[in-house]
């Protein structure tokens, strides 16, 4: 056999044309996009490489880190999002896809908790099943760019219980579907429910992710907070969620998640006909956070 001839000396892999070399691997991949993904993938890996000049131990720890971060992964807790949330990924990927030009309630992260589906509640329920927790009225209202109230609008609400954990982090401690719920507005797009005070709390740092915090002596604490889900038909939908004007951390996030836009006060009433009326106990805090939807693309 005649034996193949060797490949020009330009087309071969080295230090310098590594990132040429193997981007041009992907040349014939018929999807444009993954094509355009591989090649700046592979480009910008290979100069950060290049720029650390990584070492061999370096990448097997590296590899190691990574598969730990896999092994850790359950059906009640994704490491890997945890890990982009920390590296500041997920919010710059959320803040790219869901720009408002300041016309719309800003989005963040989705978090790592957003496991299982809510239940549906009625207007009013009270979402807090294990009793726990500084009782707080929560409501709010959906509406389109320029204020039209959005009736049948879904707010889909998630929380942590007063110790900073979720439903699904603690099975048979927690309720089932503590601190969850799905809300449909009213006809003046309005809704309301009753809670506990959102707390600040530590995201899981007893794995890998945890580990690399600690490793680059950044702490694992988010701000209090309660998670959104805004939908209505016709609209761009909305991922985000509303902080405690009051709570640590909001100026260090672990996961980058805060926009000014998104704090808000929690003020106490102290008015027991109004508890009566509302079925908490006297005091409560009350927090209101009113979401605007701006029009789905095929409707603008």
């Amino acid at each position: 056999m005649t034996p193949e001839p060797a490949a020009p000396a330009d087309e071969l892999f080295s230090e310098e044309r590594s990132a040429e070399v193997v981007a041009e691997s992907f040349a014939g991949t018929p999807d444009p996009r993954l094509r355009q993904v591989m090649t700046s993938l592979v480009r910008h890996l290979h100069d950060f490489v290049k720029d650390v000049e990584l070492t061999e131990a370096e990448w097997e720890a590296a590899v190691d880190f990574l598969t730990r971060t896999g092994q850790t992964c359950t059906p009640t807790r994704q490491e890997f999002i945890l890990l982009s949330d920390v590296l500041g990924v997920s919010m710059l990927v959320e803040t790219i896809n869901h720009r408002t030009g300041g016309t719309a309630t800003e989005s963040t992260v989705l978090g790592p908790f957003h496991m299982v589906a809510s239940p549906a509640r009625h207007l009013g329920d009270d979402i807090a099943l294990d009793g726990k927790g500084t009782p707080c009225l929560v409501s709010g209202r959906v509406a389109g760019p320029d204020g039209e109230p959005l009736a049948g609008a879904t707010v889909d609400v998630w929380q942590t219980n007063e110790d900073g954990f979720y439903d699904v982090q603690q099975p048979g401690i927690q309720p089932e579907g503590n601190l969850r719920g799905i809300f449909t507005t009213d006809e003046d797009g309005r809704f309301w429910f009753r809670s506990v005070v959102p707390r600040f709390y530590p995201i899981p740092d007893d794995g890998p992710v945890g580990r690399l915090l600690a490793a680059t002596g950044r702490h694992p604490n988010r701000p209090a907070h309660l998670h959104f889900i805004a939908e209505a038909a016709g609209h761009r939908s909305v991922t985000t969620h509303v902080f405690v004007a009051d709570s640590p951390y909001l100026d260090s996030d672990a996961v980058f998640g805060v926009k000014d836009s998104l704090v808000r006060e929690t003020p106490e009433v102290d008015d027991p006909a109004r508890a009566a009326e509302l079925g908490l106990p006297n005091p409560f805090r009350t927090l209101t956070f009113d979401l605007s939807l701006l029009p789905s693309a095929s409707d603008r």
